[in-house]
């Protein structure tokens, strides 16, 4: 997946999960809603400026947005360790 998906989907997952609309984080970050629809369609190529406002406006590290880290991620990584763990 492209990292610009990825950023994307990861600004669209923190935004609802903290019960965001698109124009509430448009207002926080200074972006228009037209721009924060584009970055999490994936459409819109943000700069790391855009990035960090994003970042802050979701409460979170700028990492966590360009992190493939979604709950399907880390299900993945927490049976992964536990499959080592069984075999060592």
């Amino acid at each position: 997946m492209k990292l610009r998906a990825v950023f994307g989907l990861n600004v669209q997952r923190l935004r609802r999960e903290r019960k965001l609309s698109q124009e509430q984080l448009s207002f926080a970050s200074g972006r228009t809603r037209a721009y924060i629809s584009s970055v999490e369609a994936g459409r819109r190529n943000a700069t790391l400026d855009t990035l960090e406002i994003l970042a802050d406006a979701l409460g979170v590290e700028p990492q966590e947005l360009i992190t493939a880290n979604g709950p399907d991620s880390r299900e993945r990584r927490s049976a992964k360790r536990q499959t080592s763990d069984e075999r060592a």
